[in-house]
């Protein structure tokens, strides 16, 4: 027995083509709607690496200066740098006026 379109109504067909036009619709928005998900969900995983790196660059330097602090600190520098008198009248060292 062979299945024959002929035999249905109009409005079957109509009820039928609206069904799968709606199914059509429904994949379309849901594929759309995971697309757009994965989208995001690959920004916000970009923008996390990116700022977790940047933090951890910030704290690396912030870590490194810290240390160099410590370091500098702990020498003694007294011996190296002998107070010198600055050229100058007064209180305020000299200064070079050339537009005078």
């Amino acid at each position: 027995m062979q299945f024959d379109l002929s035999a249905l109504e109009t409005s079957t067909l109509v009820f039928i083509g609206t069904l799968i036009f709606g199914a059509l619709l429904a994949a379309f928005v849901l594929a759309a709607g995971f697309v757009a998900l994965l989208l995001l969900g690959t920004g916000k995983l970009a923008w996390t690496v990116a700022a977790n790196t940047l933090l951890a660059v910030v704290h690396g330097i912030n870590a490194g200066w810290d240390r160099l602090v410590h370091q500098a600190s702990a020498a003694e520098a007294a011996a190296d740098f002998q107070a010198q008198a600055a050229p100058g009248t007064g209180t305020y060292p000299r200064v070079i006026l050339r537009d005078s």
